[in-house]
């Protein structure tokens, strides 16, 4: 396992937020990685573990997830917000060279950042989203985010999180569940076992609407010309083959990869992934 740097920056609203900042060259661009909704940085543990000591990877977790302050006013869990706090970061750490990876919710907000860095954006990764998300794959999340729940052991955090994602992962095994249930969730003082966010992330989420900054397709224009890889969980409810087609017609540069067997969304970690990542990372 890498080792890391644990880092933090103050959102505008005065939270403490977190970051991982795995230490690379500075003469590639670092790898700023964003995670999903209900999600934080040690998603991209795997990803970091590989790459570290040839790319700087900085693992974000976005607030209210993680060990990042969890916000005052429950409304703020929402995009517009979130890319205020990822520019903040970027800033402070004068990061003039950089590319985006970004899962879910994280390759929204890369999209959208895409167009605030012209210049200093050198290529992206979008882990199983794009600017149509399946209305079936919105109601599944929203079914599941929220609500709460400890359990005893990590075998009880890992059945859990089976009885909620089996359709997405179904060749997993046990290790592979308990491996997911130690990136989502955490210890309480009291030794219980819970899901490792703010359960009032789900209060906008839940809104209709509230799930994106604006339309996102002409936020995805402004990664033309730069490298981009699109992965595709083949059994994804978030992104269909339709919208990641007219992604690749309107992005000449992206190259998509599709993960078999896997929904929404893939850990980056299969060998799909890592291959396609080696070569997005020859491209940068």
């Amino acid at each position: 396992m890498a080792a890391w740097a644990d880092g933090s920056w103050t959102s505008e609203d005065g939270l403490k937020l977190h970051y991982r900042d795995y230490a690379g060259p500075a003469f590639r661009p670092a790898i700023l990685c964003l995670p999903g909704l209900t999600r934080n940085a040690r998603d991209f543990a795997g990803l970091a573990d590989r790459l570290a000591g040839q790319w700087r990877v900085i693992c974000v977790d976005l607030r209210g997830r993680g060990e990042s302050a969890y916000a005052k006013d429950p409304m703020t869990y929402a995009p517009p917000v979130y890319l205020r706090d990822v520019q903040a970061l970027i800033d402070v750490l004068g990061l003039d060279r950089f590319a985006l990876f970004g899962t879910s919710l994280g390759g929204l907000l890369t999209m959208f950042l895409a167009g605030l860095n012209r210049g200093r954006l050198k290529g992206a990764l979008l882990n199983d989203i794009g600017p149509v998300i399946e209305p079936a794959g919105l109601a599944r999340i929203r079914s599941y985010v929220g609500k709460g729940g400890s359990f005893p052991t990590w075998l009880h955090a890992a059945r859990a999180l089976q009885e909620t994602h089996r359709a997405a992962f179904p060749d997993y095994k046990l290790e592979d569940w308990l491996a997911m249930a130690k990136r989502q969730c955490r210890v309480t003082p009291a030794g219980r076992i819970v899901f490792d966010y703010d359960m009032k992330i789900a209060e906008p989420f839940r809104v209709p609407g509230n799930e994106s900054v604006a339309d996102p397709w002409p936020a995805l224009d402004g990664l033309a010309g730069l490298p981009v890889l699109l992965i595709r969980g083949a059994l994804s409810d978030i992104l269909s083959a339709e919208t990641a087609a007219e992604m690749a017609r309107r992005l000449p540069t992206l190259e998509e990869v599709v993960v078999p067997r896997i929904g929404h969304a893939p850990t980056l970690d299969e060998p799909e992934c890592t291959a396609g990542i080696d070569r997005l990372l020859r491209r940068l």
